[in-house]
């Protein structure tokens, strides 16, 4: 069994930032890349920001310069550090983490996700 649980969300105002945790734990043997993903209603989820194990990471072209993905490989914990939070930011975040298990084998896995709320 592999949990991913997020923490960090809430409601900032425009112009502020937050910093968003996601912890895996269980099962694990090693984590390859892990990622955060942004859902609003009606809409389909996208990718925002992703990091590999080695520490490569990918943006969404509308965070680059304001979110920072890392991840420290000791904790199975990956962060996002979101500035200059827009109100187009507001949405419910989720963690991804494709895990490599103790039994054998790799699956992705979600957290149950965390609400930003930027107001303006």
């Amino acid at each position: 069994q592999v949990q991913l649980v997020e923490s960090g969300g809430g409601l900032v105002q425009a112009g502020g930032s937050l910093r968003l945790s996601c912890a895996a734990s269980g099962s694990i043997l090693s984590i390859n890349a892990m990622g955060w993903h942004r859902q609003v209603p009606g809409k389909q989820r996208e990718l925002v920001a992703l990091v590999t194990r080695g520490g490569n990471t990918n943006y969404a072209d509308s965070v680059k310069g304001r979110f920072t993905i890392s991840r420290d490989n000791a904790k199975n914990t990956a962060y996002l550090q979101m500035n200059s939070l827009k109100p187009e930011d507001t949405a419910v975040y989720y963690c991804n983490a494709e895990v490599v298990r103790l039994w054998g084998g790799s699956r992705d896995y979600w957290g149950q996700g965390t609400q930003v709320t930027v107001s303006s």
